[in-house]
């Protein structure tokens, strides 16, 4: 029997210390009083939006992995510079014909109740997230994986059915958080039980959201007592919060709102993001369906016009892949510039004179994208192509997006360290995403598979340039521009590392004075 120990006594106290700690000291500010005891460290996070879900295998919103990434752990991690190290596995070894994979867990390893995290909860919870029931969005992660495996506490072993290069990157992101074998989904939304550096003690909808240090975490004991996530909707204001001392950190994606503040002379720090901006177009839908369509709506957007309105010409015009090892050459796509006689050349070819293109918009999960859209608009109008721009709310936007109900999105993707797991889920037919994508050939089936398979990094990079080729020449999806984010943090914040994959979790190495 696993050992379970309750924190029904411990949970209590530190919500009302972080409580009372916020409230007399304004975001850990040490009191004049010499007979007081040391302030707990509390830091206060500003951010727009509430997580859709605490569930980590099912979180796509920003703000959503995030705090997973805060509350969860996974079988392996990247370093600050996307390398791939340990995490709840200490190392692991691959066959060499490639076929098999042996993991030996972290010893001591434990989940926030006080379980134990072994090799039994490892083989439930890729199982589960194999499980097309489960609706796991990295499902497609473990496509290759043919048996799971745990012959004792410490150890795991993957059986594959052709060798997987992807795999240790893919099993560091967070959607393949490991879970303990007793909860629940509904359990875990409203009491989330990881491994991670910190745990939740409240929530309030809309408003807030706080945790504590784990005391079971298996790494480096967190400097932080506790970390208050502060939900307010528009940027400025959180700016002005900062400015007041009532928020410590926050991140931006709106390079407008992270000049002003810069100059009010709070310290702003830039990273290049992995994430990309694209018009992601629905093959199985109305005109789409045409290739020559999505080619005319192709040719007539001046991507660097895009980036120039929406983020003040922060960023760079992409191609689909951002792997920093495999990147795309966004020159390489029928229209590297825009070009409006190819565009009403295609769009002939079509047998229509006009079209009109439904669009749906997230307003508030990233501030650019209504910028976006308008821009997108106005240029394909010049192509007799209508952009009918629908602006939802994130959490609204999210579901629609997960439902592939729509013709075409204004999107922000994640970007990964490693194509086949950026892209895997989405491209190929039996891709878990796929209805997302809203396309898939032979060719793409093919060319994912030898990605996968392929150790040779040079080998990869010529694949994945064939698979880059194969989206951009059938104009699948419109990549658009990579942009920065922008950490914006007050005096005595120290420790926290950016990362390009827009990772939060060096909260956990993060202090305040």
């Amino acid at each position: 029997m696993r050992n379970r120990t309750h924190l029904s006594r411990l949970a209590l106290p530190v919500a009302g210390l972080l409580s009372a700690a916020l409230a007399l000291t304004s975001c850990g500010t040490p009191s004049n009083d010499p007979t007081d005891k040391p302030t707990e460290q509390i830091l206060v996070v500003g951010t727009t939006s509430d997580p859709d879900t605490l569930f980590p295998w099912k979180a796509t919103q920003f703000f959503a992995v995030n705090v997973a990434q805060n509350l969860y752990g996974t079988l392996t991690e990247f370093d600050a510079d996307l390398n791939v190290v340990p995490g709840l596995a200490e190392s692991w070894e691959t066959s060499a014909d490639g076929l098999t994979v042996t993991f030996k867990l972290r010893p001591g390893a434990k989940f926030a109740d006080g379980t134990d995290c072994d090799s039994t909860d490892v083989k439930h919870s890729l199982e589960a997230i194999q499980n097309e029931a489960t609706a796991a969005v990295a499902r497609s992660s473990l496509a290759t994986v043919t048996k799971i495996e745990a012959p004792d506490a410490s150890t795991v072993v993957l059986t594959l059915s052709v060798p997987d290069a992807g795999l240790p990157s893919n099993l560091a992101v967070i959607n393949m958080a490991i879970l303990s074998s007793e909860d629940t989904e509904e359990t875990l939304n409203t009491k989330p039980n990881g491994t991670g550096a910190f745990v939740l003690t409240s929530r309030q909808p809309n408003q807030s959201l706080t945790l504590a240090r784990n005391e079971h975490y298996w790494g480096a004991k967190p400097p932080l007592d506790g970390i208050e996530f502060r939900i307010i909707p528009d940027e400025t204001s959180i700016v002005s919060a900062m400015q007041s001392g009532n928020i410590n950190l926050t991140t931006f994606d709106d390079p407008l709102v992270a000049q002003s503040a810069e100059a009010a002379g709070l310290t702003v720090r830039k990273t290049p993001q992995l994430s990309y901006h694209v018009l992601q177009l629905n093959a199985t839908r109305g005109a789409l369906v045409d290739e020559n369509v999505r080619l005319a709506m192709q040719c007539a957007i001046d991507r660097q016009e895009v980036l120039d309105t929406a983020a003040q010409g922060e960023g760079e015009v992409t191609g689909p892949i951002t792997s920093p090892a495999y990147r795309s050459d966004p020159k390489a796509r029928p229209c590297p510039t825009r070009d409006l006689a190819k565009a009403a050349q295609y769009l002939a070819q079509s047998g229509l004179s006009e079209v009109t293109v439904n669009a749906i918009v997230s307003q508030g999960e990233y501030a650019t994208s209504v910028n976006e859209a308008e821009n997108l608009k106005a240029q394909l109008a010049e192509a007799h192509i209508n952009l009918e721009l629908e602006v939802l709310e994130s959490g609204a936007y999210v579901q629609r997006w997960i439902d592939a109900d729509f013709e075409s999105a204004v999107a922000l993707n994640g970007g990964r360290p490693d194509p086949d797991g950026m892209y895997g889920r989405y491209f190929p037919s039996t891709g878990n995403l796929n209805k997302v994508a809203g396309y898939s050939s032979p060719t793409l089936d093919q060319l994912f598979a030898q990605g996968k398979s392929e150790s040779d990094p040079a080998e990869r990079a010529k694949i994945y340039t064939q698979i880059s080729n194969e989206l951009e020449d059938h104009a699948v999806w419109i990549w658009l521009f990579t942009s920065y984010s922008y950490t914006v943090t007050t005096a005595g914040v120290t420790g926290y590392t950016p990362m390009p994959n827009a990772s939060a979790q060096y909260l956990r190495s993060t202090s305040i004075a």
